[in-house]
């Protein structure tokens, strides 16, 4: 649990200014309205809040499951009980990841906006189905 949510934030906060360079450049706005190089750090409080527990609930749900899976397997079963065990995770793990992207993606294209109001802004306007805008395709790319 501990070390599963370490690793996470680390990854996590060492490549945010990446990903925000990354996400501005795909912005319908374009590079320079969507902030630029200002605010690199812009949604970096969604990520510090969700990464924690994401990479924490990947490694629980993803032991637990090899764990129950691999009593009866064979050594040739041993790659599909990891793959089955490791998709779980990112399954259950993507319940917490998503709604922590959405936040840091619009914090990330209008950085003069705190976290907190983007994150009440989407629920009001779109509800909590808002907040998981993308999941199928994220679970789908994950898996």
């Amino acid at each position: 649990l501990k070390a599963g949510g370490v690793a996470g934030v680390c990854v996590d906060l060492i490549l945010f200014p990446l990903d925000t360079v990354k996400t501005r450049l795909q912005s319908p706005q374009g590079f320079r309205k969507a902030g630029g190089f200002r605010g690199i750090y812009a949604g970096v409080p969604s990520t510090a809040i969700g990464s924690f527990p994401n990479a924490a609930a990947f490694f629980i749900t993803y032991e637990n499951v090899k764990s129950m899976l691999h009593h009866d397997s064979t050594s040739y079963l041993t790659p599909a009980t990891h793959m089955v065990a490791a998709s779980l995770g990112e399954v259950v793990a993507c319940l917490i990841r998503v709604p922590s992207e959405v936040v840091k993606q619009r914090a990330q294209v209008s950085p003069s906006s705190s976290t907190l109001r983007i994150l009440s802004h989407t629920v009001y306007h779109e509800g909590v189905q808002g907040l998981y805008r993308g999941y199928k395709s994220t679970v789908l790319r994950e898996v």
